[in-house]
């Protein structure tokens, strides 16, 4: 059994990954958390579950990594930082974790952020090539991170890709509640395309 305080012990600092947007830095660290739940004895290929924030660092592990990666669950996942925290879309945007986002990928400016192509919208052709299937979720009236410019993009540039992606609307929902009051839809999906354990 895997416990959060062994894994805590092995791997540094794993919860700063939540802190700094899946930058290079945090993202090396998931790689290291991957190796050591590998060596534990978990599947290889495991499926990521990425929910707000959440999604940039599935989507981002998972691209770096697509060897290693069956399946992505992203819910009310934010797939374009400039959509939040950047605000610079139909969302509210936070402009302190947008400063940290600046700051956390060392952007020497904003214009450097808006014009950067590593968010998950950009990097989907790797996961479709890779054949990761996605499940995505997402609240209709989400005002915090709005669909169309985060999940709506996913789900049209994963099927024009040819990917494997199940889309799921939450019609009068904004960002929370995450998940389904019945997550068979989900847990169905990834049973069906994640790989095994070892």
């Amino acid at each position: 059994m895997i416990t959060c305080h062994s894994v805590w012990s092995t791997v540094r600092h794993p919860l700063l990954i939540i802190a700094i947007l899946a930058c290079l830095s945090p993202a090396a660290a998931l790689a290291a958390f991957h190796a050591e739940l590998v060596r534990r004895g978990l599947a290889v290929k495991p499926a990521l579950i990425g929910l707000s924030r959440g999604g940039l660092y599935a989507h981002r592990f998972a691209a770096d990594h697509p060897d290693k990666v069956s399946v992505v669950y992203g819910d009310a996942a934010v797939c374009d930082f400039k959509s939040w925290p950047g605000g610079q879309g139909k969302g509210k945007g936070s402009p302190k974790d947008w400063a940290a986002c600046l700051e956390a990928y060392h952007f020497p400016d904003e214009a450097a952020a808006l014009a950067y192509r590593g968010n998950p919208i950009d990097t989907l052709p790797t996961l479709a090539k890779a054949g990761i299937a996605l499940v995505h979720v997402v609240g209709d009236v989400d005002d915090v991170v709005p669909p169309a410019e985060n999940g709506l993009l996913i789900e049209e540039r994963y099927r024009q890709l040819g990917g494997t992606i199940e889309f799921i609307h939450k019609p009068d929902c904004g960002h929370h509640p995450h998940g389904l009051e019945d997550p068979t839809p989900i847990v169905d999906f990834i049973v069906e395309h994640a790989s095994p354990a070892r």
